[in-house]
């Protein structure tokens, strides 16, 4: 019996909701069930793009969770942080090793080295 009223009031709930939230919800369905219909002997395998397109929708419609049946809400979180940060991983300048010198410098640097080489010979 509670299943039905969970049922009734979630029809009456969805009547207001956007547009996109309910696409939202479909894609999220239908890509549920598409890895489920992959022949898996354990548990669904989720690829790149699986994860990708659970984060993507995440971003579009935060109530999503309502829908998803097969990963965990805070699986599709920790996803979309990781994909931040690969983001700005990615975006960031590399942080380690020594300044560049400028070429000036390092040309003066080696005619000194050099000179040097011809003075011990």
């Amino acid at each position: 019996m509670a299943d039905v009223f969970k049922l009734i009031w979630r029809a009456i709930i969805d009547l207001f909701r956007s547009r996109a939230s309910l696409e939202a919800d479909i894609v999220a369905l239908h890509q549920q069930l598409n890895v489920l219909r992959r022949k898996s002997p354990r548990r669904p395998a989720f690829s790149t793009i699986d994860r990708l397109i659970f984060a993507k929708l995440y971003q579009i419609a935060p109530r999503i969770f309502d829908a998803l049946a097969i990963v965990e809400p805070e699986t599709v979180i920790r996803w979309r942080r990781a994909g931040f940060g690969l983001l700005w991983r990615w975006k960031s300048p590399p942080r380690s090793g020594r300044p560049k010198e400028a070429l000036e410098i390092r040309q003066l640097i080696r005619g000194m080295s050099l000179a040097r080489w011809c003075y011990v010979l």
